[in-house]
């Protein structure tokens, strides 16, 4: 079966190709137009993703919304993350927000919603969250977005391994339930 995967950023693809191809889904990028995501969750943004480039490609498209949400901001940046500053300044921008906060009340959780979207109408959505607390600098190079900010138990996943960080973070359990609900589905089908 072949999926395209509904974004542009280049991280997405690479995470999406690593945990849907041992499933045998053939993934492709497409150049889409980029839907307006007026989704009052990270589930809205995702099925809006999802089913415009279903509808542009006519291939069953999976897309995710994820973001950050960090308590000592009231849950922002949340379904805004991509949008909260200037790209390049997003993770300075937190840190910065963040001046002078003591850990304990740097907490923070990532939130990551999938949404597969078939020509036929049909859809399957999963959800993850994973809990950490914002660093108090950016370090690690691996991964994409707030990764180097996000750290659990004194690493953030920027300084974690792809297979590291897929174990345990949000876009990870939200791919597992992900495929435990698309493996049902095409064996219904």
């Amino acid at each position: 079966m072949k999926f395209v995967i509904a974004t542009h950023n280049q991280g997405k693809i690479v995470e999406f190709k690593r945990m849907l191809e041992p499933m045998g889904i053939e993934v492709v990028s497409a150049e889409l137009s980029e839907p307006e995501e007026t989704g009052k969750s990270f589930a809205e943004n995702a099925f809006i993703k999802a089913e415009a480039a279903c509808r542009e490609t006519g291939l069953p498209a999976v897309a995710d919304d994820s973001g950050l949400c960090v308590d000592f901001l009231d849950g922002a940046p949340g379904i805004y993350s991509a949008r909260f500053a200037e790209p390049g300044k997003r993770r300075l921008t937190v840190l910065e927000k963040l001046q002078g906060v003591p850990i304990e009340q740097r907490g923070a959780h990532f939130v990551s919603a999938v949404c597969a979207v078939f020509p036929d109408g049909d859809k399957i959505e999963a959800e993850g969250k994973c809990f950490g607390t914002i660093a108090f600098e950016s370090r690690g190079e691996n991964g994409f977005g707030y990764d180097s900010i996000f750290e659990q138990e004194g690493r953030t996943f920027g300084e974690m391994s792809d297979e590291e960080k897929d174990a345990r973070s949000h876009r990870g359990f939200a791919f597992q339930a992900f495929e435990e609900k698309l493996r049902k589905y095409l064996q219904g089908k």
